[in-house]
């Protein structure tokens, strides 16, 4: 996932800070727009993983703070729900002024309700989805109930959220109250994705179907059970996210360009890893992959480690060389199975090695051969399987010459 940092103004003039989340090679086939939840920022590790989802899907995102969020300026306490939907609006505005106009809205908690009340205003949107989101915004109202008073006697009072202090005035509660999602949601024109755990515990499950009831077909509802409302746990948003990358395909125009081989860039393999863990993510001529370590490791156990993909590609290799060469004879070869296996031995224990007294690698690769062969046809399939050219490769000398890249080159 390729990311950069963009900037744009609002309906007022203020500066918002947003993310673009792109495919490596910067050629998405749609654009989504995400709303992130109430007093959260564009930087949520949820928000980063259905991102990070996406991409692999070659749907760029774009997350961004809201007024007085994060890096976004202006005053949050100056803020209202109107003032979110806004914000919104104007996001896919400069998404379609500057990249490509949205397709999907994404909405987290009150930012779902956010994307629900803006779709009628963007035009370009074929497909919403909703991760814990209230069906009424004057639900977030009633989470304020301990500060309500002050609020309501003094016009305004400092809560305590998520660790943080916000100011809350009294003309954002009057704002929550007057908003009623249920009319708009019943004339959205767009597919819609409802998707809520029933353990959530900030916003109760019933606001799923009400949301769910209110909408008119296509629709779809997704159960995110045993996650919690911020889908703290990494497998829940990165399920989320697969699961809405690949409904969404449905309802893009594109979404027969997905499925077809992608055109070569070049031949280079592009790898990411992040400062946390060990997850990388790969681009190689134009499909993504993950790799990572098993947690005994250090890692999270999300893909095949770096051996893996290496044992992987001599396997891939194997099988197409030996069905290339028995295609081209025309010998009834059904299935070319391989298995493979690696390892560090001494070289003491090594038969062919000349030098002693180090440790090398050590593949074993079993050659499984289905259909009605004849047994030198098999014999001759064995043989052809050293041939293959990452077997050659890695049995030869190989030069491999690292540089430096510069900033400004990207």
């Amino acid at each position: 996932m390729k990311q950069k940092k963009i900037t744009f103004t609002n309906a007022e003039g203020t500066e918002l800070v947003g993310l673009l989340d792109l495919p490596e090679d910067e050629k998405p086939v749609a654009y989504a727009l995400f709303a992130h939840c109430f007093t959260c920022t564009k930087n949520l590790a949820a928000a980063a993983n259905i991102c990070r989802a996406l991409s692999r899907r070659r749907i760029a995102v774009l997350r961004f703070d809201f007024t007085g969020i994060g890096e976004s300026e202006g005053e949050f306490a100056d803020t209202t729900f109107s003032t979110n939907i806004s914000d919104l609006i104007e996001a896919s505005r400069f998404l379609e002024k500057e990249y490509g106009a949205p397709r999907i809205l994404i909405g987290h908690s009150l930012g779902g309700t956010a994307a629900l009340m803006a779709a009628d205003r963007i035009s370009s949107v074929s497909a919403i989805a909703t991760i814990a989101a209230p069906c009424h915004p004057r639900h977030i109202g009633r989470l304020l109930k301990d500060s309500r008073e002050e609020i309501e006697r003094s016009g305004k009072a400092t809560v305590r959220l998520a660790g943080r202090d916000f100011t809350i005035r009294r003309e954002f509660l009057e704002d929550l109250e007057k908003q009623d999602p249920v009319e708009r949601i019943a004339r959205l024109g767009a597919a819609l994705m409802v998707m809520h755990s029933p353990r959530d515990r900030i916003v109760g499950i019933d606001n799923a179907a009400d949301i769910y009831r209110a909408a008119r077909h296509p629709k779809n509802f997704i159960s995110l059970d045993p996650a919690d409302h911020l889908l703290s746990r990494p497998a829940d948003s990165r399920y989320a996210g697969h699961m809405i990358a690949s409904w969404a395909e449905r309802y893009l125009e594109a979404a027969e360009e997905t499925e077809a081989l992608p055109e070569m860039i070049d031949n280079r393999v592009t790898s990411r890893t992040g400062r946390e863990g060990f997850r990388t993510d790969l681009f190689a001529n134009g499909f993504a992959l993950v790799s990572d370590e098993p947690e005994s490791y250090g890692g999270s156990g999300q893909g095949p480690s770096p051996y893996d993909l290496l044992q992987a590609a001599l396997g891939a290799c194997t099988g197409m060389t030996v069905q290339m060469y028995a295609r081209r004879k025309e010998w009834p070869l059904e299935e070319a199975v391989v298995r493979l296996r690696h390892e560090k031995i001494h070289a003491d224990d090594c038969v062919h090695c000349e030098e002693k007294g180090r440790r090398i690698d050590r593949f074993e690769r079993e050659l499984e051969l289905k259909g009605p062969l004849k047994e030198e046809q098999r014999r001759r399939l064995l043989e052809i399987a050293e041939k293959c050219p990452v077997h050659r490769t890695l049995n030869s000398e190989v030069l491999i010459e690292t540089r430096l890249r510069r900033e400004e080159e990207d």
